[in-house]
């Protein structure tokens, strides 16, 4: 028997040992490591049911008068936002049925409407309030834009403390402590440092990127000095991805502190942003979670310059009417927050949904379910559309959006099961159901066309019916009113446009953003653009979306894949793998449309260029040279883009200062036996695991031992290691241990 296939722990005592390097020099002793994590300081999290909910058991509502220590802050207002619920909603009920009655009458201009008629009219009306529900709250936020919305000014002290907390998953680590040290330093320059400590939560599962973390996480403590306020830690299972992240962080931690301010591995957030919200916490007892509105910014690729540059201009019209009608009703988007903790720890506590995936099991779109329950339990969700200095990034082309979409199209879906959960406030139950709306939209788009080919063809080629089942001096056929059905069909068309001229007449009328967007002339012809190649877009994001939503209905899970926030292009062999089948769908599509009627392919000629063009179109996306070129040309500017934010310019220096480090690119093993002081540390860092029980092998550190036992050199356990056996030999200390006495 051979030292290999020796249980595990016998194994290690019975290989002889392999001999040291004679020319290697003594490693030196590590130097003494701090602590990684502060100590901690437990807060109950319990699980929350679903089914059943006391109101008694609920936050009560501080007393307007209850600060009167704090005469100079404004109070938030508690009023029910009902006039704005009415204007948004009732008007998109009115527009929805007056589309629907048009619609009525282009189908029943024969006299008779038969049953392929009603289903088009049905379909047709879920898909015009969709687009009316985002046209009047779109009319809202215009309105209120145009009065200006006010900055307010730094407070005068602070008496809180709010932990910074960044999860991370396999997230480039050059940029994410980038990120980390800018913020820092724009937050300590306002006076208000000492209230702020700084935590990277990592659930990586990948060796490299967990060895890297550390040396970025070491390397920024060293260089912040005595009281670095900057702790990092590293979960061995990532139970319920980024929603157990920041739960066993509340849970372990959490009543140290009063809020914490959440964010994402691509986030950036600006001192007096940050302070904002951590007074608007102050100032309002009852607050729960108060979001900012994030823009795109950094982007550089065509499909990413689109989405900043549509962020920019339109959002904050959407935003700006969504917040004013939710008023403390609001939601979450699961980053650039801020919450506080003790209210989170008492009513975000989310259970196991009943079943398997993609339906059941743990909740995936945590965020929208978090607002829900902080509401539910009598805190305020408001958001600050105003409040400036809050970034973020976004994926660099349409594979990219489509994978991350897959995940989101999983997770609204899910809010089926949650949508009902008891004393959830009105609101929150229309938040969820605009989420699956917004997925569910696609297949419906889908099915209108489907059904509205079939007319065209039944009208084409079917013979009317002489003898229906009521009595008639004329035959049922199915036919339409064009005039009408033109009418519709630009009426349509103008409420789906509308934000986005909204949007557009706000920056245009606004001096600073028009100049800064290149002009009058280059504003309008960005936003020609963007509505261009959005119309070519969406017919390919909707055959993607429908697909996504089947597949979750079929029952099939998704992954939960790093997101790829780097600018770069897809290989053509992928491209052409992923979008052939839309392709070879637009062609079948445009000669058959052509051959039923030329009518009906005009009408489908935007969709069937969109399916025909997926490949170019998909492959442009990502093009870093595209989006370069419209940036020389003055079009699709921001102007984040034309002055970037200090802190964004400050993140990107570092950035490349940790990237020319190598941070990212080095082997974890390597970079373990190089580095006496990294190893002690990342010893030091691991959790105190219970022992083994006998019996119970866990075949990846079994194979990991016998490996590294067996090898005579680091570069043999590199070579011999699979992904899951580095990480079991990164857990344990005493494979650890063997790992830094093997040869160099």
């Amino acid at each position: 028997m051979t030292a290999s296939t020796l249980p595990p722990d016998a194994a290690a005592q019975a290989a002889p040992a392999r001999p040291v390097d004679p020319a290697a020099p003594a490693r030196p002793a590590p130097r003494p490591f701090a602590a990684a994590m502060p100590p901690e300081a437990p807060l109950p999290m319990p699980v929350q049911d679903l089914e059943r909910w006391d109101p008694a058991t609920g936050h009560r509502p501080a007393s307007p008068q209850a600060e009167p220590s704090k005469p100079s802050r404004a109070k938030p207002s508690r009023a029910k936002p009902w006039l704005a619920r009415a204007f948004v909603f009732g008007g998109a009920a009115l527009l929805t049925a007056y589309g629907a009655l048009q619609m009525y009458e282009v189908v029943a201009v024969s006299g008779g409407t038969t049953a392929l008629q009603y289903v088009l009219l049905a379909l047709f009306t879920l898909n015009f309030s969709w687009i009316a529900l985002a046209f009047t709250g779109a009319i809202l936020g215009f309105l209120v834009l145009l009065r200006g919305l006010k900055t307010p000014a730094l407070p005068e002290r602070l008496t809180t403390r709010t932990a910074v907390v960044m999860p991370v998953y396999n997230e480039a680590t050059a940029r994410t402590f980038a990120g980390v040290e800018a913020m820092r330093a724009e937050i300590d320059a306002t006076g208000y440092g000492a209230a702020f400590d700084y935590f990277v939560l990592s659930d990586s599962t990948q060796g490299d990127a967990w060895i890297a973390e550390e040396r970025a996480f070491l390397a920024l403590r060293d260089r912040w000095g005595a009281e670095p306020r900057l702790y990092y830690r590293h979960r061995p299972k990532n139970h319920h991805r980024k929603a157990g992240n920041i739960g066993d962080f509340v849970s372990r931690w959490g009543a140290a502190y009063d809020h914490m301010l959440v964010l994402d591995a691509d986030s950036l957030m600006t001192g007096p942003c940050v302070v904002h919200l951590a007074a608007a916490m102050e100032a309002d007892p009852d607050a729960g979670i108060i979001q900012s509105l994030p823009l795109i910014i950094n982007r550089n690729t065509l499909f990413a310059r689109v989405q900043q540059f549509a962020a920019r201009i339109y959002g904050p019209v959407i935003a700006t009417g969504l917040s004013v009608w939710s008023g403390r009703d609001g939601n979450y988007w699961g980053h650039n927050a801020i919450i506080r903790t003790r209210a989170f720890a008492a009513a975000c506590g989310l259970p196991d949904l009943k079943g398997k995936p993609p339906f059941g099991g743990h909740v995936l779109s945590h965020d929208f379910v978090e607002a829900a329950l902080i509401r539910r339990a009598g805190w305020s969700v408001t958001m600050l559309p105003a409040l400036p200095g809050s970034y973020e990034e976004s994926p660099p082309s349409l594979i990219d959006v489509a994978v991350r979409d897959r995940r989101w199209a999983q997770g609204n879906l899910q809010h089926s099961r949650i949508i009902g959960t008891a004393g959830l406030a009105l609101a929150s139950r229309q938040h969820f159901a605009t989420g699956i709306a917004g997925y569910v939209a696609s297949p419906l788009w889908l099915a209108q066309l489907v059904v509205g080919i079939a007319l065209v063809l039944q009208t084409a080629y079917v013979r009317p019916e002489y003898f229906t089942s009521e009595f008639g001096l004329y035959p049922v056929w199915p036919r339409f009113d064009p005039v009408r059905a033109l009418q519709l069909f630009g009426l349509t068309m103008g409420i789906l446009l509308a934000p986005k001229g909204l949007g557009l007449i706000l920056a245009l009328i606004d001096g600073p953003v028009r100049r800064a967007c290149g002009g009058a002339i280059r504003l309008v012809l960005s936003s020609l653009i963007e509505v261009l190649l959005s119309a070519l877009i969406a017919p390919i994001a909707m055959l993607i979306q429908s697909g996504s939503v089947f597949q979750i209905l079929l029952g099939r899970d998704t992954g939960w894949n790093p997101q790829r926030r780097d600018d770069g292009s897809i290989p053509w062999s992928d491209i052409v793998r992923r979008h052939r089948w839309h392709m070879a769908l637009g062609l079948v599509t445009g000669v058959a449309a052509f051959a039923i009627a030329t009518s009906l392919f005009l009408w489908m000629s935007p969709t069937i260029l969109g399916l025909v063009l997926a490949i170019p179109i998909s492959w442009a996306s990502g093009q870093l040279g595209l989006g370069l070129a419209l940036r020389r040309l003055g079009l699709l500017m921001t102007p984040e883009e034309r002055t970037p934010p200090s802190i964004a310019t400050q993140a990107g220096i570092l950035s490349r200062r940790n990237a020319e480090a190598g941070l990212d690119d080095a082997d974890a093993l390597a970079a373990l036996h190089a580095d006496a002081d990294l190893a002690a540390a990342h010893a030091a860092m691991l959790p105190e695991t219970a022992p083994r029980p006998r019996g119970v092998i866990d075949p990846d550190r079994a194979l990991a031992q016998a490996k590294v036992v067996e090898a005579e050199g680091i570069a043999e356990a590199q070579a011999w290691l699979t992904p899951k056996e580095r990480m079991a030999l990164l857990h344990d200390r005493a494979l650890l241990d063997r790992l830094s006495r093997l040869a160099s």
